[in-house]
């Protein structure tokens, strides 16, 4: 039961991946538009989100953010110094798709840890997945976007990202079923800190050189989107 619905809500990222296919030219032409609309849905989920969860969970949760700013700190330093060498790893951001997938691995154990409280309670807990696993698909490839990625590589990559939720269901189903809340706690957190890296150092630096008025302003929107879906979902 459980490996269904995360399949669902994998297929929700997805969602978000076609979505920006489809308007592909649009997207590629006004790539900063699209990546400064994804960080501001990074920064709001980390803040509104991962760090207060983290902290029901864990009270050495801000030191796991810390954790995690970090480890997307010395990834990106490492795959930048080898492509500086190697001209590798060219049209990807590594660390952004370490930092999404790491979040859908939690996302996978969250709906196991759902479905061990009841069924009622499991179902929820996918529905509201599903709805912020859409801005991610768009989030991953507004990323791979502004990177110059073909549209077979965020198609692949999208879906390798989103595969990572199944996967992180039937890691907990069976070695984390008894997962402590603060082993939880601090997943999350590190996931927080990732995001903040990725959103204020790796994204928003890239749109600097834009001159659009309205670069900005969508900072704020991607806020907005996130408070929007969060009133949907309740």
């Amino acid at each position: 039961m459980e490996i269904l619905y995360s399949l669902i809500v994998a297929s929700g990222a997805m969602l978000g991946t076609v979505i920006i296919l489809i308007f592909h030219k649009w997207s590629k032409e006004n790539s900063f538009i699209v990546i400064n609309f994804v960080a501001g849905v990074m920064l709001t989920l980390a803040f509104t989100h991962l760090i207060p969860k983290g902290l029901e969970l864990n009270c050495n949760s801000m030191s796991y953010v810390l954790f995690g700013f970090f480890i997307m700190f010395f990834m990106q330093f490492i795959f930048h110094s080898c492509c500086h060498v190697h001209d590798c790893f060219k049209n990807v951001s590594v660390p952004s798709i370490v930092g999404l997938s790491l979040h859908s691995i939690i996302d996978g154990f969250v709906i196991v840890l759902g479905f061990e409280t009841n069924s009622d309670i499991g179902i929820f807990t996918t529905f509201v997945i599903l709805f912020h696993k859409i801005t991610d698909g768009i989030t991953i490839s507004g990323i791979l976007l502004h990177k110059k990625a073909s549209k077979e590589k965020i198609f692949k990559i999208s879906l390798l990202t989103a595969c990572f939720t199944p996967i992180g269901t039937i890691i907990g189903m069976f070695l984390f079923r008894n997962m402590s809340a603060s082993t939880l706690g601090a997943l999350i957190s590190t996931t927080a800190g990732t995001f903040i890296f990725l959103s204020a150092s790796d994204l928003i630096p890239e749109t600097h050189n834009c001159k659009s008025k309205i670069v900005p302003i969508m900072l704020l929107i991607g806020a907005i989107v996130v408070f929007i879906v969060d009133g949907i979902v309740g």
